[in-house]
């Protein structure tokens, strides 16, 4: 079954499910390519700190990208008025498959026949969140990574997308500063987080295992890399927790994987320390929340 492709997507909005760490930095980059963006999320401090990053963030963005041009950004605590008329919806929430599954559920219901639905998921793959949704032909994986810095998607079929849907989204990504790659067959992790896994996974266990600690890998991998910031100073940048989401599900598929690092993320979970947005995790932030340790 094919589909209608959204039409007159200049004067329709994007609206972003979830304004936590990941869901503003996808809302900032369709703003810098003129979208009018959504929000929504039900917790009003999540969503009144993700348009104020976004309207903070958005004048450098512009100015470092040839042709931004400048959108609008609005919260929104209803979903279906946030849903209205939007030509794609992202979703952004915790790596969690049920509530994913739910929200799809909802989105099929709401969201306008033609557009697309998205999830924005790190490891789960969108064909198992589409047991409420009447049209999987619309419905896809489109991963962001940390933008605006780092600006690669990953697009996957959830099995029945409609191979329209995804050659659209090649071709109007990059209007918003993103650049698509299509995983030609379904990866958990998709392409570039499946090799990150492994390095990620290695680094937890060097520190783990006693080996080494956060600093002394972070601080060796930015000589020998020439990268910015380390394995762990990333981690906490995407936050502790959803790190452990995402290797316990990588563990549920391959039995055989270390329990190490699964162990070390979740003593620094269960003590509340999630990184960059709770002000420590390998690193204290209290004093610096955006010093070199987040640059990532």
């Amino acid at each position: 079954m094919s589909v209608q492709l959204p039409q007159n997507i200049d004067t329709r909005p994007v609206t972003v499910i979830g304004g936590g760490t990941l869901g503003r930095r996808i809302a900032l980059m369709f703003a810098s390519g003129g979208a009018d963006v959504r929000i929504f999320d039900l917790a009003d401090a999540v969503r009144s700190a993700a348009v104020a990053y976004v309207e903070e963030t958005l004048p450098s963005v512009m100015a470092a990208r040839e042709g931004a041009v400048a959108g609008t950004v609005q919260g929104a605590d209803e979903l279906a008025s946030a849903v209205s008329d939007a030509w794609l919806v992202v979703e952004a929430v915790p790596e969690r498959i049920e509530l994913k599954t739910s929200v799809f559920g909802d989105l099929d219901r709401l969201a306008p026949a033609d557009a697309i639905l998205a999830s924005n998921s790190s490891s789960f793959a969108s064909r198992l969140m589409i047991d409420r949704v009447s049209a999987p032909e619309r419905v896809l994986n489109m991963h962001f990574y940390m933008p605006p810095q780092q600006n690669a998607v990953d697009l996957m079929s959830d099995g029945r997308t409609d191979p329209q849907v995804i050659a659209f989204l090649q071709e109007q990504l990059p209007h918003f500063g993103v650049f698509p790659f299509v995983a030609r067959q379904e990866s958990t992790g998709f392409i570039f987080n499946r090799i990150w896994a492994a390095i990620k996974r290695e680094a937890l266990a060097v520190v783990a295992d006693g080996v080494s600690t956060p600093e002394d890998v972070d601080a060796m991998w930015r000589v020998n890399s020439g990268a910015p910031a380390g394995p762990f100073q990333m981690m906490d940048q995407v936050g502790l927790d959803v790190v452990l989401d995402i290797e316990q599900h990588y563990a549920d598929e391959n039995p055989h994987l270390p329990e190490g690092p699964r162990e070390l993320l979740k003593s620094y979970v269960d003590a509340g320390n999630l990184g960059v947005k709770s002000g420590r995790g390998f690193y204290d932030y209290s004093e610096e929340r955006s010093g070199a340790a987040v640059a990532a």
